[in-house]
């Protein structure tokens, strides 16, 4: 899933400065999951940005609404009536909400209140990881179902770079050294040799180094 936070308050009310009616409009998809901006974190985000406003004796009207998912134009669709109404639109979704809703309402004053951070999963409650750097390439099963482009803080795909000391990264003390778990997992299953054999330079032109990607299946198009 896509992890994202929230943007820190200060910044959030800095945004905001100018407006006196605002929607908030949340997504029930990945940053609902990673508790940054669904429902309950827009009934938050609201209560904090209104309590904040009329501290400085500068109420602010705000509304909330939360809607399927942000990345998909059928959903945005359900802003029509609503976006007019108000002086400004603060996303709570990845950064493709507010894309989405700026594209879909080009007079519409539209902002991000999550900084989008990864792609990673959950470690435990409150804690997430990256794992996926979305390459284009996926090579996880010549690691052992480990990724070392976006688990090694060098991206090294012919490891380990001998830097790390009991298992964990030289950069980081609190990153496992992913090559640490690659080689001790391929040599409990017997597969040491698959790390032998050179792997090639990557070909990154199917990762962002290739501009921006689109991905075309003729079969769902209408």
């Amino acid at each position: 899933m896509i992890v994202g936070e929230r943007k820190p308050l200060d910044e959030i009310i800095e945004m905001i400065k100018d407006a006196k009616k605002i929607l908030i409009v949340g997504c029930k998809g990945c940053v609902t999951v990673c508790n940054a901006g669904g429902s309950k974190e827009v009934g938050i985000l609201a209560s904090t940005l209104r309590l904040a406003r009329l501290k400085d004796n500068n109420p602010l009207e705000v509304d909330e609404l939360t809607l399927e998912r942000q990345c998909d134009p059928e959903y945005i669709e359900a802003l029509d009536e609503q976006v007019p109404n108000y002086d400004l639109i603060l996303s709570m979704a990845c950064s493709i909400g507010p894309q989405f809703i700026s594209e879909r309402f080009p007079e519409a004053q539209v902002y991000p209140a999550l900084n989008t951070c990864f792609m990673g999963g959950s470690m435990e409650h409150g804690i997430w990881a990256e794992y996926c750097q979305a390459c284009g390439d996926c090579k996880v099963h010549l690691f052992g179902g480990y990724c070392p482009i976006a688990r090694c803080s060098k991206s090294l795909l012919n490891g380990p770079c001998g830097g790390s000391a009991d298992g964990k990264c030289e950069v980081d003390k609190e990153i496992d050294c992913v090559w640490h778990l690659i080689v001790t997992k391929l040599m409990k299953q017997g597969k040491l040799n698959q790390l032998t054999q050179v792997k090639p330079l990557k070909n990154w032109t199917t990762s962002r180094d290739g501009g921006p990607r689109k991905i075309v299946r003729e079969d769902l198009k209408l």
